[in-house]
């Protein structure tokens, strides 16, 4: 996918600075609190997993369109990046299910 040079790096940059910070937040708060490891771990496999969509999508944008098949390995590059997603979401929404219960 043609873009200018430095676009993919800060794409890089600037998604690992968010992702790192939002991980280093709740790791801060899974030790303060020390329960609910269902809802964080969770949260971190939303994490792990969005982080992994991100890879098959920057390889899919950085992937040299001059390729005969080009298109297939872009779409192919994209259709994982969207699967992997789809698992992360889950894995926000059991978080989310987990954190919003109320504890008798």
């Amino acid at each position: 996918m043609p873009l200018e040079q430095e676009v993919i790096g800060m794409l890089i940059a600037g998604y690992s600075i968010v992702m790192g910070g939002a991980l280093l937040i709740t790791l801060f708060l899974w030790v303060k609190k020390k329960d609910n490891f269902l809802a964080y771990g969770s949260t971190l496999l939303h994490m792990v997993f969005f982080s992994l969509a991100f890879y098959f999508v920057i390889k899919a944008m950085a992937f040299d369109y001059h390729h005969p098949m080009a298109s297939e390995e872009i779409s192919l590059q994209l259709g994982i990046a969207g699967v992997i997603w789809a698992v992360s979401m889950h894995f926000l929404v059991f978080a989310i299910y987990h954190f919003s219960k109320t504890r008798k």
